[in-house]
């Protein structure tokens, strides 16, 4: 494979936030050594988060293994995953906010041998329904787990838990179509 120079459009300031996450994490359970340094790790899952490039490329210009690249961007996706909020800890934070944006989106995925419950009929296409809330300015506030591409924006939510949350809060919320028939604030 051959390998060439590239670019993120992302600030340093970002690549500097989970490398001393991913710094700390190691000092935390004692890793001696690492093919790649936590700067170069955090490089990689960033790259692969945010230009979704393949394990394979990603491991060719890295210089490391697939199952190493795979270890790696897992780990930094751990650790990112347990900064995010809560859906409670959200709510309690959005109360002020005269309303929110709901919404579902489909995050392209690689056909997989169980591809049924991943196909969206809608997009046609391979994916990953997440639902995210943000402010009144477009800002994100969550995101979602990942479910499976075929489940329904309105089915996700209510499995998230989201609209018992907004009608608990009391919060006005806009939605698209895919929402409707959910009753209270949305």
């Amino acid at each position: 494979m051959l390998v060439y120079p590239s670019s993120i459009d992302m600030s340093p300031r970002t690549l500097r936030f989970l490398t001393g996450q991913l710094t700390a994490r190691r000092r935390e359970i004692g890793t001696r050594w690492r093919r790649l340094p936590a700067a170069r790790q955090a490089l990689l899952a960033l790259a692969h988060l945010r230009c979704g490039d393949t394990y394979a490329q990603l491991a060719a210009g890295f210089g490391i293994g697939i199952a190493t690249a795979f270890r790696y961007i897992r780990e930094a996706v751990d650790i990112l995953a347990t900064l995010a909020p809560s859906l409670a800890e959200v709510m309690k934070a959005i109360r002020a906010k005269a309303f929110v944006i709901l919404d579902g989106t489909l995050l392209p995925i690689d056909r997989i041998a169980a591809d049924t419950p991943y196909y969206s009929g809608k997009h046609k296409r391979h994916g990953m329904n997440v639902q995210v809330l943000t402010d009144p300015f477009g800002r994100l506030l969550w995101a979602s787990p990942a479910l499976p591409g075929s489940t329904h924006d309105l089915t996700a939510a209510r499995q998230h838990g989201i609209i018992e949350a907004l009608a608990e809060a009391g919060l006005k919320c806009w939605a698209d179509k895919a929402y409707q028939g959910t009753g209270g604030t949305v």
